[in-house]
């Protein structure tokens, strides 16, 4: 099994990972479905919500992880 990091687009995260939307729906990430979330990594979709994408990505591979 893979690792998530935050140069990973967000929709390959979902895609791959469908889980893992309730961690972008924890802080707030309403726009999973809009263009932007085509074309920016989890970095800097994170950093635009001013989240600390680090512990997005450790969330979100502690439940992959399960």
């Amino acid at each position: 099994m893979g690792k998530i990091t935050k140069e990973m687009g967000l929709i390959d995260i979902i895609q791959t990972y469908p889980e893992t939307i309730e961690v972008f729906q924890k802080y707030g990430f309403g726009c999973i479905g809009c263009a932007a979330a085509r074309f920016e990594n989890l970095e800097a979709g994170a950093k635009v919500h001013g989240i600390d994408p680090d512990k997005m990505v450790e969330e979100m591979n502690e439940l992959i992880a399960k």
